[in-house]
């Protein structure tokens, strides 16, 4: 195998700008099929984005012999099923977050992907974007010492009340996305933490929904100990009064701290000495770094920079929060 031919299941939002083209971009990569169940729309996707094919049956991508991986970009709620098919097809997979709706389905890929051809590849491609890599780096040069604790902060005014339940909002629809904007946001979030600190070993969390204009939770608040003693905590609350958006991560040293956003471009290092911001060029298609060393991977090239057992691990998070 010398390139990766790609179809993709599910051409909505996210494959539209922040993955979709990446396909077509990267080395050793061709994008020769999509799929979206409106006809319309997704033969408007291929037309845009030039791609020779499109359907509205996802079995016409799987039974093809010429794509040799597939980019599940669905709603959660039928990652799954879609995985599952791709298994026993004998693809590839670059599966989008929440990689299920439960930890139980997660489980379920785990044990189907044994002792197959398959590789899966999770979409958590903050990993690979400049800015959290140099946050990464930092922490394993040492820069702010022994790490003591880090938080994130993920506010945002309540809107959920002005949306009507649509397709379009089927984030907020815990039987189809797993859990609210909760579970949209926060499995990117969580992944840079086991990123940089390891799997936790201790989690524990509380949740509710307190506004009632959806039936997700629009407030969690969970708590973690990682390898070293190291502490975290984090709220996610997507109720609040003010029109004010948060969105913050703190890591705290012994000899300085670390601040970052999960939607930006700068990274800030504060030390007794003083302050150091590093600023980074925004990605066209913020996917395309992880999509290449996917792509790597799949052809022997590099080792699987997020697999599903890291997936596996977000999930573990993300329940112990919520239920």
């Amino acid at each position: 195998m010398h390139k990766i031919s790609w179809g993709i299941i599910g051409c909505g939002d996210v494959a539209e700008v922040k993955s979709g083209p990446a396909f077509q971009q990267c080395e050793h990569s061709e994008l020769l099929s999509v799929m979206r169940r409106n006809a319309d729309k997704a033969k408007d996707f291929a037309k845009r984005h030039h791609v020779s094919h499109w359907t509205t049956n996802a079995d016409e991508i799987l039974q093809n012999s010429n794509i040799n991986a597939v980019y599940i970009a669905t709603p959660p709620s039928s990652h799954l099923a879609y995985t599952l098919k791709a298994i026993k097809a004998g693809k590839h997979i670059y599966l989008e977050k929440p990689i299920t709706v439960t930890l139980s389905e997660a489980l379920q890929i785990e044990t189907a992907l044994k002792n197959t051809s398959s590789k899966l590849v999770v979409a958590h491609y903050r990993r690979k974007l400049p800015a959290f890599l140099k946050v990464k780096e930092l922490l394993e040069e040492n820069t702010i010492g022994n790490i003591q604790w880090a938080e994130i902060r993920i506010i945002q005014p309540n809107k959920n009340k002005l949306v009507a339940q649509t397709d379009e909002n089927w984030r907020l629809s815990p039987e189809i996305s797993g859990g609210g904007y909760f579970y949209d946001l926060a499995p990117h979030q969580l992944d840079l933490m086991l990123n940089y600190f390891g799997k936790p070993q201790q989690i524990q969390g509380f949740a509710a929904n307190q506004s009632g204009f959806s039936n997700a939770n629009d407030i969690v608040n969970g708590i973690m100990e990682f390898p070293g003693n190291v502490q975290f905590n984090g709220i996610w609350a997507f109720n609040s009064s003010s029109p004010k958006r948060i969105d913050r991560c703190k890591i705290y040293g012994e000899k300085g701290i670390i601040q970052f956003s999960f939607f930006g471009d700068e990274v800030k290092l504060t030390k007794p000495e003083g302050k150091e911001i590093f600023n980074f060029k925004s990605i066209p298609h913020v996917q395309q770094p992880m999509i290449q060393t996917a792509i790597n991977y799949f052809l022997g090239k590099e080792e699987n920079p997020c697999s599903l057992e890291n997936g596996i691990e977000v999930m573990k998070i993300m329940e112990t929060f919520t239920r």
